[in-house]
């Protein structure tokens, strides 16, 4: 055997053999993309459990007398809550303007209206928009009912603000005021959605309480 090639011999002895250094970083290579999914589908069900127990519907049934409003209207009008002093009232607070869900809702309760009219109960929208800001809106989900513009004000006295994705605005929250001026329930949405049906069917059952 040559010197040359009992050297090669000598050096390929003296490095460590390629096929299980390759193995052992396959394994590698393996469990640390399964550590990167393993932390992936974690962070997955920790914020899928987050949103789960945030869009729960909130509600309260304590009595207390509803803060009076005056508040201009869509319509070029001027609404009290005391204009409606013998009547049951629904205040529906949302997000307004560039919230297609919370018109969407307005524009179900708008197609029921008649079943809300068996009940007695006035609707009253509250948006913190100025008109311009969110007729556009309220036309391309074809709704007609008087919005109420709010500065901030009657949102804050009615403790809606901060509860839906916003600080600064309302959330998905509907508030029912007797005919004596009673607020009787509370009830926050943020799925916003609630049914009109089941939204009759939260009116009725205090109402007739």
């Amino acid at each position: 055997m040559s010197s040359t090639s009992e050297a090669r011999r000598r050096e390929a002895q003296r490095q460590p053999p390629v096929a299980p250094l390759r193995a052992k970083a396959a394994r590698g290579r393996r469990l640390g993309s399964l550590s990167i999914w393993l932390g992936v589908l974690l962070l997955v069900a920790a914020v899928t459990t987050a949103g789960l127990v945030t869009s729960r519907p909130a509600s309260s049934d304590d009595h207390h007398a509803a803060p009076n409003f005056t508040l201009p209207t869509t319509a070029g009008t001027t609404v009290s809550l005391s204009d409606f002093r013998g009547r049951p009232v629904l205040l529906y607070f949302n997000e307004g303007a560039g919230c297609d869900a919370c018109t969407a809702q307005l524009a179900a309760i708008e197609q029921d209206r008649a079943a809300f009219d068996d009940l007695g109960v006035a609707i009253l929208p509250i948006v913190m928009n100025s008109r311009a800001q969110i007729q556009a809106d309220l036309d391309r989900f074809g709704v007609t009912i008087p919005v109420l513009l709010d500065d901030g004000a009657v949102s804050k006295a009615y403790d809606t603000l901060g509860k839906g994705m916003h600080a600064g605005l309302p959330g998905h929250s509907f508030i029912l005021i007797d005919a004596q001026g009673t607020q009787l329930w509370y009830g926050e949405y943020p799925s916003m959605w609630l049914a009109p049906a089941d939204l009759r069917k939260e009116i009725t059952s205090r109402l007739d309480a």
